[in-house]
């Protein structure tokens, strides 16, 4: 994996981050890396997600799925961290099993997929860590129901992630069901390469070792200098950029199996740094499709964003056929491929033409080892982000307010954020 800043430093001056600025950078970014290395080597929290490489078991995450024998389906019942990572995962990668996520609460949409679904032969993986969500447990009842009304005995086919206390943990030493622990001191948006991300994949029959290896390889590369490190060189740019007001991240990935991985990256990004009035609100976007629908507001409109372009080197392709239509015949005897690649550099080019920022991410293939790279590339960038602008990369208040809130609304407890639902102005225009 590599990451190319030249279309930062071909900017306007006023827009984009010189070599020089860079160089002044670099000095924060040591001290920011030996902060986060002496996070990481205390265990604290937040910190330990970037040693998730080398703690991981896969072994025990494969045992714990070994006695689902070649089951048709997997739905992964969570919301946010407890399901994006792995779903960008399996999203990513072909498999005969099919991977399902109910990560919503939308009750025509969970109808439609139990609805689906040959109950009997999928499984179902509970995430929560605390074993309270109460999106994650409504989804889960639902889904038991629905086992029980098709005759289907929910234990047999049900394991749960959680941990070592709750609602979840209970249930599954009631119901001797298979459980995998959710690591300490990760927060669920950087928990894709614990048990949390890797249960789904392992029952995918994906390579999860690779995974880990891949991210290992990128874990190694983080030093003391972001032109040493992908994932710092990412993380100080984008830093930098949104500092000369670049306060929005277009994550435009050129191919449709990373499509899924833009709903991650924006998660992450927006959750870990969006506090205290700072931070880069992340856009998501889809190479070739957005070239014809958002690249017009990225080129032409207001100086506040970043473009992250994302493909593979190496790709299944599909020639195009030979034709005679007049104006095309210059498409045949190419491939789909090559007009991917040809509006991927017509948009970096558009772009710094325009005088508009933009970083190229290139993997050399959209596999196990790659995921594991780009994955891990992006935690470690938005945690180096998060030291450069101070910040509490690892807390989410404001989404626990929101928690707080809908679960007084149900009559979960005495909250005085549901307080603040009632009191809410109105102006109706009916």
């Amino acid at each position: 994996m590599q990451v190319d800043l030249g279309n930062v430093l071909d900017t306007a001056s006023a827009h984009g981050v010189s070599r020089e600025a860079l160089d002044r950078l670099d000095g924060r970014v040591a001290a920011a890396h030996d902060r986060i290395e002496r996070g990481r080597e205390a265990g604290e929290h937040g910190y330990e997600s970037l040693n998730l490489p080398n703690s991981t078991d896969p072994a025990a995450i494969r045992d714990a799925v070994s006695r689902f024998d070649d089951p048709s389906a997997v739905v992964t019942v969570g919301i946010g961290g407890s399901a994006l990572g792995a779903a960008t995962l399996t999203d990513a990668l072909e498999s005969d099993v099919d991977a399902y996520y109910l990560d919503n609460v939308d009750p025509e949409a969970v109808e439609r997929l139990l609805d689906s679904l040959d109950l009997s032969s999928t499984v179902v993986n509970v995430v929560s860590r605390s074993g309270t969500t109460a999106e994650t447990l409504a989804n889960f009842l639902v889904v038991r129901e629905a086992m029980a009304d098709a005759g289907v005995d929910w234990a047999d086919r049900t394991f749960v992630t959680t941990g070592e206390e709750g609602n979840l943990r209970d249930l599954a030493d009631k119901h001797d069901l298979p459980s995998l622990p959710v690591p300490d001191g990760v927060p669920g948006r950087f928990s894709v390469l614990s048990t949390v991300g890797l249960a789904a994949a392992a029952l995918c029959g994906h390579d999860i070792e690779a995974v880990l290896e891949g991210a290992a390889a990128q874990e190694a590369r983080l030093s003391d200098s972001l032109f040493d490190s992908p994932a710092y060189a990412y993380g100080a740019v984008s830093y930098a950029l949104a500092e000369r007001g670049m306060h929005q991240n277009a994550m435009m990935p050129y191919a449709e199996s990373l499509e899924t991985f833009s709903e991650w990256f924006a998660q992450l990004w927006a959750e870990s740094l969006g506090k205290d009035g700072l931070g880069q609100t992340p856009l998501r976007a889809l190479g070739a499709t957005d070239q014809h629908s958002q690249l017009q507001l990225y080129r032409a409109g207001p100086r506040d964003k970043l473009v992250t372009l994302v493909r593979a080197a190496e790709r299944k392709d599909v020639a195009i056929p030979e034709t005679d239509l007049d104006g095309l015949a210059y498409l045949g005897g190419s491939s789909l491929g090559d007009l991917l690649d040809a509006e991927f550099e017509a948009t970096e080019a558009s772009l710094a033409a325009a005088g508009r920022p933009s970083v190229r991410i290139e993997l050399d293939r959209v596999d196990e080892y790659g995921l594991g790279e780009l994955l891990y590339a992006m935690e470690a960038a938005c945690v180096l982000y998060g030291e450069l602008a101070s910040v509490d990369t690892f807390v989410q208040p404001a989404v626990e307010w929101g928690k707080r809130a809908a679960r007084g609304l149900l009559g979960g407890g005495d909250f005085e954020e549901a307080d603040a639902v009632e009191e809410k102005s109105r102006l109706v225009v009916e």
